[in-house]
């Protein structure tokens, strides 16, 4: 009988092991804009996991170090809306901030007069958040347990979009879409130099070494590599399509990839030769594009399609497509 019940209790545990649900694991983040939504979605089922509400106009989304923690920047401003609408083009001025492990929302930091949050990136330690926003034009350093503004660094350009930080966390780059450039800002003593890159200056990445950033501007549909030892442009080539929007070292450092919106392709770079090895057709104005943390997987939201394409890194193959909401952009990894 003890033999009976010991083996019951065996089989008990492996079907609950086996078949209850994972509460906390790998996944993707999507924000919506349009839909006021973020989208966590199972990146080895391809499948929507479930929909949190968001602010209006949610454009960016970080992810805390440990995984645990979304944070979406409400920019305000979205494309896809009812007529009568009159919020669509108004700034917003709010994070919201989404538990990740029990996939519910935690709270909204509310940024006060400083509105049109947009790019962000957590420190190391998870102890902070690094936030653009447009208007007044600057780098917030936030609390990310409270929301609470410790600091503010104005970039003296026009419209603040991305950012980067370096490992060493001394200096941030910002890139600034109105005045074509990229405000490279001491952190500690809050010195700002500005590097002239070219119109419409949007996407930009840091190498994992934190040796070299990767600027794109929009309307010349060029790709500037900044050296952080020095701070200038080393050179300057095109983004292999149109419209460069975003872009993204695999983890290795070996590989950039960039989303252009204006030719519906992502390209694919040597980020040490600076050899275009891949040109990728994708769906209607690819936007986001984030790769997992293990390098095997890049996810690209298609803004225009409403849609997050899935791509396996080593063969670039799309591997799939999913219908994830209105007007996609920001896309993060998150590891368990």
């Amino acid at each position: 009988m003890k033999t009976n019940v010991a083996e019951f209790l065996l089989v008990t545990v492996l079907a609950v092991c086996t078949f209850a649900p994972r509460s906390w694991a790998d996944t993707v983040v999507v924000v919506c804009k349009s839909d006021f939504q973020l989208a966590l979605v199972d990146p080895f089922t391809e499948k929507v996991l479930m929909k949190l509400p968001t602010g209006k106009g949610p454009h960016e989304v970080a992810v805390s170090p440990d995984g645990r923690t979304a944070y979406v920047s409400n920019f305000g401003r979205y494309s896809v809306y009812p007529p009568g609408d009159t919020e669509h083009d108004k700034a917003g001025d709010t994070i919201t901030v989404v538990d990740l492990v029990n996939r519910k929302v935690k709270t909204t930091f509310d940024l006060g007069t400083h509105t049109g949050p947009h790019g962000m990136t957590a420190s190391h330690d998870g102890k902070f958040l690094w936030v653009t926003s447009e208007t007044p034009q600057a780098v917030l350093e936030l609390d990310s347990a409270t929301g609470k503004i410790l600091h503010v660094w104005n970039t003296n350009q026009m419209r603040s979009h991305m950012i980067v930080v370096t490992p060493d966390e001394k200096k941030f780059y910002v890139t600034n879409t109105v005045s074509g450039s990229v405000s490279v800002i001491d952190h500690g003593s809050g010195e700002v130099k500005i590097l002239a890159t070219g119109p419409g200056t949007e996407g930009i990445a840091i190498s994992p070494d934190g040796k070299e950033v990767w600027a794109a501007s929009r309307a010349d549909a060029k790709i500037e590599i900044i050296s952080t030892a020095t701070d200038t442009i080393e050179t300057s080539f095109p983004s292999g399509g149109k419209g460069p929007k975003r872009m993204q070292f695999t983890p290795d450092g070996a590989q950039v990839w960039v989303t252009n919106d204006g030719s519906n392709q992502a390209t694919v770079f040597d980020a040490r030769s600076r050899e275009l090895l891949a040109n990728l057709t994708l769906s209607k104005a690819p936007s986001g594009v984030s790769i997992s943390s293990d390098g095997s997987h890049a996810y690209v939201t298609n803004a225009n399609a409403n849609e997050l394409t899935f791509i396996e890194v080593a063969s670039r193959k799309i591997l799939g497509t999913l219908a994830i909401g209105t007007d996609p952009d920001g896309v993060a990894w998150s590891a368990r």
